[in-house]
């Protein structure tokens, strides 16, 4: 075999190495974190001023999972105050998995529901309100 008939066997393989890749990232899923992550960007500036709130308080927030609760604990801060809120858990790697709930709670405590098929690494945002006052926190947790 001559070095010409090597060279276009390179070149074929070459080809069809790159045509494959494409075929393939082509039918890949992905999804974005938020369908609206330009409105979200502009408001990142209150996100910010809510992280340094909670930062200030006393105690920090605690996330305890438990069979197919999630039981958010509060600092004594909020002892007899009405907390209004709201909890996304986000799952990278699947949209469909991600949860969005909204909570009332007048203790220190809040508990939600989980669904049971949504097990796996989830980053966990809670976002409350206590007298107008907005507080957020962020936690990555293993369902």
């Amino acid at each position: 075999m001559s070095w010409g008939y090597r060279i276009v066997i390179v070149y074929s393989v070459f080809v069809a190495g790159i045509l494959f890749m494409v075929f393939r990232s082509s039918n890949e899923k992905f999804d974005l974190v938020t369908d609206d992550y330009y409105g979200k960007e502009l408001q990142f500036q209150q996100q910010i001023d809510a992280v340094k709130r909670t930062a200030a308080l006393s105690g920090t927030v605690k996330c305890v999972v438990t069979n197919n609760s999630l039981q958010v604990n509060f600092p004594k801060d909020f002892e007899g105050k009405k907390i209004e809120g709201e909890l996304r858990l986000y799952y990278a790697a699947d949209k469909t998995k991600d949860v969005v709930k909204q909570f009332t709670a007048t203790g220190n405590t809040a508990v939600l529901a989980l669904p049971q098929n949504n097990k796996g690494s989830h980053r966990l945002f809670v976002i409350w309100k206590v007298s107008g006052t907005a507080y957020y926190y962020e936690e990555i947790i293993f369902l």
